[in-house]
C-alpha cells in the first residue's frame, strides 16, 4: 500500500500531519475558536456596525432618509393636489418624527445587545461584586 493511501486509512503514526486523528483535532480546535469567537468579535453585538463611526453614519443616514422621504412625499402631494405647503409641512414633520423614533429605536435595541453580550462601552471589563 502505499504511503497516502496509508495516512489516509488512518494507519499512519498519530504525529503525522496527514492522518484523520491530526485532521480531527485541527478541526475540533477549529471549531472550538470559532465558537468562542475572537475578541473583535465579542465587542459587537450581531446585525450591529462593527465600529462607533458605523453606526453614527446609520443613524446619520436614518435621519436624513426619513426627512427626505417625507419632504419629498408632502411636495408630490402638494403638487398633485395643488394645495400650498400643507403636505410638505405635515410630511416634514412626520417624517422627522420618524427619524427620531428610528434613532432611539437602534440605539436601545444596540444598548440591549451590548448589555446582553456584557460588553463594557469603556473598553474595560466591568467589575462584579
Amino acid at each position: 500500500m502505499d504511503e497516502p493511501q496509508r495516512n489516509l486509512e488512518g494507519t499512519g503514526s498519530p504525529k503525522d500531519p496527514n492522518t484523520l486523528e491530526a485532521l480531527d483535532a485541527r478541526l475540533r480546535a477549529r471549531r472550538a475558536r470559532q465558537e468562542g469567537g475572537t475578541e473583535r468579535a465579542l465587542h459587537r453585538p450581531a446585525g450591529m456596525p462593527a465600529s462607533a463611526w458605523g453606526l453614527a453614519w446609520r443613524l446619520a443616514v436614518e435621519m436624513v432618509a426619513a426627512m427626505v422621504f417625507g419632504l419629498g412625499a408632502g411636495w408630490l402631494l402638494d403638487d398633485w393636489f395643488g394645495t400650498a405647503p400643507t403636505f410638505v409641512l405635515i410630511l416634514a414633520l412626520l417624517g422627522i418624527a420618524t427619524g427620531i423614533w428610528n434613532v432611539i429605536r437602534l440605539t436601545g435595541r444596540y444598548q440591549a445587545l451590548q448589555d446582553a453580550a456584557e460588553v463594557p462601552r469603556s473598553g474595560a471589563r466591568k467589575e462584579r461584586e
